[in-house]
């Protein structure tokens, strides 16, 4: 059984920026997150896209962001737990006990849920179903590795149209296909797209992989029942993600749907436990990455008083720290 000050639970911006702060605060920090590595969803879902709201940054992109809070925490050497579920939640000498899905426990001071919407599974591409090559894919981690390539995206949202946008200057071909003639992408993005030319076959399906071994072709069938043949050598399924809380639905925490209601000092109804970033709801509660930057310095320093009663809520300014 490990011991940790702090553990975190979510590595997207909200969890990145509470290792910092925590770090900053002298506490000990392990951030645990299911996914391979940290961003949340921002690395998952939108690396490349370009982000407008983060205060200090004109313009920055989502896998820009994510360095740079990873580089910020560096500074304090948290441990990150990747590829890791926290599963059970228990109590030992009244600090919560977390069970982890690779087996070990850690016994914390404090816990700081930053889950985000919680752990997200790609919807399915039906077509893909019998598939067991390689080419089909449902994000784009490094736009890199689709250059020069012929590459059909399905979806009609904002992703979908966010890849069409990412990947026309670098693939060699990029057609999107859609259900339906209408999208639920912003029309300003689908109008970019259609400027750029990109063929957008509407009311139409992928209803076949072609190749073995990786993705060589795409069949698609308009609703009329005509099918075309599309090169492809990757299929970006965009077709959105469902979201839950996973194992966190068993801990007793008071929800609301599926987000966790915490009180103005980011804590839950359980004790030592705090929460902050998407997954938290409060009266007036707005889902902004720049709101959830600040509710993760809160319910950190709250957490550090839980920790060590001691110490003071207000930690004083970093640039007094040189």
């Amino acid at each position: 059984m490990r011991e940790i000050d702090v553990a975190i639970v979510g590595a997207g911006p909200a969890g990145l920026f509470a290792a910092y702060y925590a770090g900053f605060r002298g506490l000990s920090v392990a951030v645990v997150d299911a996914l391979p590595e940290p961003g949340g969803q921002v690395s998952a879902m939108y690396p490349e896209k370009v982000i407008y709201d983060v205060a200090g940054f004109p313009a920055i992109k989502g896998r820009e962001l994510v360095a740079n809070l990873v580089e910020q925490a560096a500074q304090f050497a948290p441990e990150y737990l990747l590829g890791v579920r926290a599963e059970d939640l228990s109590y030992v000498d009244d600090k919560p006990l977390i069970a982890l899905s690779s087996g070990e426990t850690m016994h914390c001071g404090a816990i700081i849920i930053t889950g985000g919407m919680g752990s997200f599974t790609a919807r399915p591409l039906p077509a893909a179903a019998g598939f067991s090559g390689a080419g089909i894919v449902y994000f784009v981690p490094r736009l890199a590795e689709l250059a020069d390539q012929d590459v059909v995206i399905v979806g009609g949202g904002d992703s979908a149209f966010d890849w069409a946008l990412s990947l026309y200057p670098i693939a060699r071909s990029v057609t999107l296909v859609h259900r339906r003639d209408k999208f639920r992408a912003h029309p300003g993005t689908v109008a970019k797209v259609e400027r750029l030319g990109v063929p957008l076959i509407v009311n139409a399906e992928v209803s076949k992989i072609r190749g073995n071994e990786r993705v060589e072709g795409v069949d698609v069938t308009l609703r009329g029942g005509e099918t075309r043949e599309l090169p492809a050598d990757t299929v970006v399924a965009a077709l959105g993600f469902t979201a839950d809380l996973g194992p966190l639905a068993t801990w007793g925490l008071d929800l609301d749907r599926r987000h966790i209601l915490v009180d103005p000092t980011m804590a839950t109804n359980l004790p030592r436990i705090f929460a902050a970033g998407d997954i938290t709801e409060y009266p007036g509660k707005v889902r902004l990455i720049a709101t959830g930057f600040g509710e993760a310095a809160t319910a950190v320093n709250n957490a550090a008083v839980a920790v060590d009663p001691a110490a003071h809520l207000f930690p004083g300014h970093s640039s007094d720290n040189g």
